[in-house]
């Protein structure tokens, strides 16, 4: 994990990286993903990995989610990719077609296949409304899905503060009507 929180922003994309953006993160994903890897000295030995960051690492993603541990032959452990795991595949090959192609090396291009024809995989910007192809410049932020709770039936009763003006024996009060789970803290912006 990245050990810095992105409080404040109600942003799916920092919440992500939360969980996956620190330097390793995604290589292990991938190499359990296309390599096969499962077990600690599969990450270890094809990344180069410190085993006290792989520890790290294994651990927290077993903690969120992204990995179930399973007992393996030998006794050994076995990290296995869940769905919400698997759900990650996009990003590996979005940012494998973004490397071969801004940052290439004496082994780009990298393919993906699909297992049942062979045929290449490769990630596309469709619209689903029309199911037309976009370029990413023609990709703009959509409204942000803000549902708003029933609001409460009995009101809360707020007491004013004592300030200039203000005669707090007449019991000055303040009704409010407000959703149930609104929290004031999140950014409505």
């Amino acid at each position: 994990m990245l050990g810095r929180h992105y409080a404040g922003q109600n942003c799916p994309a920092a919440r992500t990286l939360e969980v996956i953006g620190e330097r390793w993160s995604l290589l292990i994903v991938r190499d359990a993903m296309f390599a096969g890897a499962t077990r600690f000295t599969d990450f270890q030995r094809n990344l180069g990995i410190a085993s006290n960051i792989l520890t790290k690492r294994l651990r927290d993603f077993v903690e969120v989610g992204l990995f179930e541990l399973r007992p393996g032959e030998a006794g050994q452990s076995e990290y296995v990719l869940t769905s919400k795991g698997r759900d990650l595949q996009p990003i590996i090959i979005a940012l494998t077609a973004w490397g071969d192609r801004w940052s290439p090396t004496a082994y780009s291009p990298v393919s993906y296949e699909h297992e049942d024809c062979g045929g290449r995989v490769e990630m596309k910007l469709e619209c689903t409304c029309c199911g037309g192809r976009s370029s990413p410049a023609a990709v703009k932020r959509g409204p942000v899905g803000i549902e708003v709770p029933p609001f409460d039936a009995e009101p809360e009763t707020v007491e004013s503060p004592d300030s200039p003006g203000t005669d707090s024996a007449a019991g000055d009060r303040v009704d409010l009507h407000l959703p149930l789970s609104m929290n004031p803290a999140i950014p409505w912006n």
